[in-house]
């Protein structure tokens, strides 16, 4: 591949230059793109927050009424059991006083259920907001990388590609970056899911009111409250494991897969076995982290695509190489089609651009009806640069 390199420098650098113009011409919609979606992010957490205080106004207002209801019907009542002790028009404000505290409370409970319904829509925005904003960060950070690249390199890039020892360095900077860029969506949803816990605290705060008043109610709220609890801290741990497993440096590549796997087969109701045969050593953190990464795609693809009832991981050690394969008893795919499409094409590519990065050959088998293989070989020591 590196021979092919030096004899089609010329047009490798055409091509280049032409990529090169079509991200300077990109970048700034980019920026753009990002600084847009930053301030819609800000604009509905404003927006959430003015809602909260409503709401707790509402909550507040909602009790006040309920208890002034109740003393209505009470008076109500006490009216009722003796009309010949009370004027008409005693009897007449008492009736008209309780249907009036009646109809307050049923605007005031529809007010808050409106509000709820609009807290519900503007955090749903808000997390699609972010959603695309991380993607968006993702793709700026790629267009930096690529731009610092080529800007410092455009001339010696031939040269460059021909060099292995180069192209692995290059390789390692490039899974570095992404892995830090993990870290910092990492860093970011475990300090920031303020909303969430705000909402918890406002349940909280009705389960106290509520405790006075309908305790059935406070106890419904309570278990309400403890499901979202333990749903969300389940879901948070999750996002943060998979998008940095931080076990990988500790325990190393063997128990992380095992642990992965293992909660993987429980969400996804998939049978998954995971064979590991000979000792493996893997010192380096790129490599361990490289092949989590694929097993992650693999698996996701697996799940998402393959209609499989089993599959089976394995890794092994061969001579100077480390194995990994992946199979699966699904339907299987076209290649070439799944290559082209937009998706599930793009895990593909990134999961071959891991491994040929680091030295490494990725291998996809797949026929109609009789499932998918695919098979990874890195060599287990890495050339010091």
């Amino acid at each position: 591949m590196a021979q092919e390199y030096v004899n089609n420098a010329e047009k490798m650098n055409q091509v280049l230059s032409r990529i090169f113009t079509a991200i300077e011409e990109s970048k700034e919609e980019i920026f753009e793109m990002t600084d847009t979606l930053n301030k819609e992010c800000s604009r509905l957490e404003d927006k959430l927050n003015h809602i909260n205080e409503k709401v707790k106004v509402v909550i507040d207002e909602v009790e006040v009424l309920e208890r002034k209801e109740k003393r209505s019907r009470r008076v109500l009542v006490d009216v009722s059991r003796d009309f010949s002790r009370h004027s008409e028009e005693m009897i007449r404000n008492a009736y008209e006083q309780a249907n009036d505290l009646q109809i307050q409370l049923i605007i005031k409970r529809q007010e808050e259920e409106e509000l709820a319904r609009e807290r519900k829509d503007v955090e749903m925005h808000i997390r699609n907001a972010r959603a695309t904003l991380e993607r968006a960060e993702r793709l700026t950070t790629k267009f930096s990388v690529a731009l610092e690249f080529l800007e410092g390199n455009m001339e010696d890039f031939s040269n460059t590609i021909t060099d292995l020892e180069q192209r692995q360095l290059l390789g390692r900077k490039i899974i570095q970056v992404q892995e830090e860029e993990r870290r910092r969506v990492s860093r970011e949803i475990h300090d920031g899911p303020a909303q969430t816990f705000s909402n918890i605290l406002l349940k909280i705060d009705l389960c106290e009111k509520l405790m006075n008043i309908d305790m059935k109610r406070a106890r419904e709220e309570t278990a309400s409250l403890k499901q979202i609890v333990r749903q969300s801290t389940k879901e948070i741990r999750k996002i943060i494991y998979n998008l940095r497993p931080m076990a990988i440096d500790d325990l190393g590549l063997e128990p992380t897969l095992r642990r992965y796997i293992e909660d993987f087969e429980t969400d996804s109701g998939l049978k998954i076995a995971f064979e590991v045969f000979g000792e493996l050593q893997l010192e380096d953190t790129i490599q361990k982290l490289a092949l989590f990464r694929v097993v992650q795609e693999a698996l996701n693809n697996v799940n998402k695509h393959a209609k499989a009832t089993a599959c089976t991981v394995m890794l092994k050690k061969e001579s100077e190489q480390v194995v990994l394969m992946v199979r699966d008893n699904g339907r299987g795919f076209d290649l070439n089609r799944v290559r082209a499409s937009q998706e599930s094409g793009f895990g593909i590519m990134n999961m071959k651009e891991r491994v040929e990065l680091l030295n490494g050959n990725l291998k996809i088998d797949s026929t109609h009806g009789r499932g998918t293989i695919l098979t990874v070989t890195l060599p287990l020591q890495l050339q010091e640069v």
